[in-house]
């Protein structure tokens, strides 16, 4: 049974790279088929055993928290239509059982600002942290991302990093790691820079939107003064963390879609449409009907 029951959801950006579709939405509302960015991350740490879901949000985010709100006159009018099955499927949006935090955090001070802004509710706990912008699909018979991360705390007693191979070239939007060899799939991170440039970067083995962490490293985030881009870096907070505790990097079991991205964002609702069990079918020989006619 996972220990991790909190997890931080920072959603406070303004999804710039998606203008003028999120002038007046969150990014993360973003719909893949039928479902918002953010419901795929708050099911995916709900699948991980986590009860306590805490947004980090900023001005135009009302969306969201409506999104996971009861919503009671759309509920009325479904109901009165006698439309059951869609009835259930907005009142199953999030499980009863879980319960939503809003935190506004005032000042876009970067992704480390973000997660401190958490400390008054998770304390010092182990938590997860998910970007929603790095969507997680994983086949059939695998377990979630998370879940999978916080089968390796519950082992390992640690923090914990998801991390993939990108080129050399793409260094510099990610997080870095030098790591040694640790266990199959895992690597204890001997170093972490942010944003490095491809001649300066320690390896290729990138950081991406999934963490487990001890909660001691918000006591180094509240003394980290800013960092890359003149933010307080959550890179930083793990750098110092590490000085007292190991950190592992985790080649996780899955296909990670940059969402924060245009083509990510598309790749994304391909993969997911083909699989849909409402538009698998038909959207796979549209696909195809598609790629035969662009074909030289």
């Amino acid at each position: 049974m996972s220990v991790i029951k909190k997890a931080v959801f920072p959603v406070a950006g303004l999804g710039s790279r998606f203008l003028p579709a999120t002038k007046a939405q969150p990014k993360e509302m973003l719909p893949i088929v039928d479902k918002p960015l953010i419901q795929y991350a708050v099911e995916e740490a709900v699948a991980a055993g986590i009860t306590e879901m805490i947004f980090i949000t900023g001005r135009n985010k009302r969306a969201i928290e409506d999104h996971f709100d009861k919503a009671y006159e759309l509920e009325a009018e479904l109901e009165a239509a006698g439309k059951q099955a869609l009835l259930e499927l907005v009142r199953g949006v999030i499980p009863k059982s879980v319960n939503c935090i809003y935190i506004r955090q005032s000042e876009p001070l970067g992704l480390g600002h973000a997660v401190l802004c958490a400390r008054p509710v998770v304390g010092n706990q182990p938590f997860a942290v998910l970007l929603a912008d790095d969507f997680m699909d994983t086949a059939a018979g695998h377990k979630p991302v998370l879940a999978q991360m916080t089968d390796l705390y519950t082992y390992e007693r640690c923090s914990v990093l998801a991390v993939q191979d990108v080129p050399r070239a793409n260094t510099r939007q990610y997080g870095i790691v030098s790591a040694s060899p640790y266990r199959t799939d895992l690597e204890l991170v001997s170093g972490i820079v942010e944003k490095p440039q491809p001649e300066d970067a320690p390896s290729t083995l990138a950081v991406v939107g999934r963490y487990v962490l001890s909660g001691a490293i918000f006591d180094h985030l509240e003394t980290l003064g800013t960092g890359a881009g003149g933010e307080i870096q959550l890179t930083d907070g793990i750098a110092a963390l590490m000085a007292r505790e190991r950190v592992l990097a985790y080649r996780y079991a899955g296909q990670r879609y940059d969402c924060g991205s245009k083509i990510g964002y598309l790749k994304a609702t391909a993969a997911i449409g083909m699989k849909h069990p409402e538009t698998a079918a038909a959207y796979s020989e549209f696909l195809q009907h598609l790629c035969s006619e662009v074909k030289p």
